[in-house]
């Protein structure tokens, strides 16, 4: 299952069901999981530890170290879960001691081309990063948000689950969940609708978040006062419930 061109540091933990491509290099305290798939000129380094049944295409780099120039070569770790897919020229940095010390990414996420995962960034399940979308260091992005091609994280922001980041979106304040975004920098433009029906949302829990939305975004009230005005409607869906807590908990401020 590994190509003899691949180069395998005997430290590695692999499990013997793991295919290798050709030219590949797997470095020390590497752990890989089963059915995981590298193809060829991939670069992996640790400490990392990767899943079951991922996929990781050719010419990606994941698990180096960050080029932030505080990082001193520290033994910082990256985990990834399963059934990822990360495909050509994606690039993914360990955490660092100045932050958490590791970068997180979950389940079922689909990462394309030549996308950028820097460092302590924490990536939660079944999220799409679409070609060359970029998060620095220290971004958090929620179940199921998307980011469309060429969008870009700024440090420290979040990303609320079942967000939409549209194509080249410059996200400098955090995104709220089931808020879509777009433009430089980014602005909100609705609830992420179609996405949201894809997850078989009713429409009175439809209707309610988009009631929500209208309430903190155009009805001119401060973010403090549409708050106290949603404390029924939350109570009794926990969807808008998510959507209030997601901006509460924000410590950028949130895309207005």
């Amino acid at each position: 299952m590994h190509h003899p061109s691949a180069i395998i540091d005997p430290s590695a933990k692999i499990d013997e069901s793991v295919y290798i491509g050709p030219f590949s290099l797997i470095g020390p305290d590497v752990t890989i999981g089963k059915d995981t798939k590298i193809e060829s000129h991939v670069i992996l380094k640790g400490p990392t530890t990767i899943g079951e049944r991922n996929h990781i295409f050719q010419f990606s780099t994941v698990g180096d170290g960050s080029p932030d120039k505080k990082y001193k070569n520290e033994p910082t770790l990256l985990k990834i879960g399963d059934d990822n897919i990360i495909r050509e020229g994606v690039t993914i940095h360990r955490g660092t001691v100045q932050d958490q010390g590791e970068t997180v990414i979950g389940n079922r996420n689909l990462i394309m081309a030549y996308s950028h995962i820097a460092h302590d960034c924490i990536l939660g399940d079944d999220i799409v990063l679409t070609n060359q979308a970029a998060l620095a260091g220290s971004v958090k992005v929620g179940d199921g948000a998307i980011l469309g091609g060429y969008a870009i994280v700024h440090q420290f922001c979040s990303i609320g689950s079942n967000s939409f980041c549209a194509m080249g979106s410059s996200v400098n304040k955090d995104v709220p969940a089931y808020v879509k975004v777009r433009g430089n920098p980014a602005k909100p433009f609705g609830i992420n609708t179609t996405g949201i029906k894809r997850l078989g949302y009713s429409k009175e829990v439809i209707e309610s978040l988009r009631s929500a939305y209208r309430s903190i975004y155009r009805q001119k009230l401060t973010v403090e006062e549409a708050l106290s005005t949603l404390s029924d409607l939350r109570a009794k869906h926990d969807e808008v419930n998510i959507f209030l807590t997601s901006i509460e908990k924000s410590t950028r401020g949130i895309s207005r």
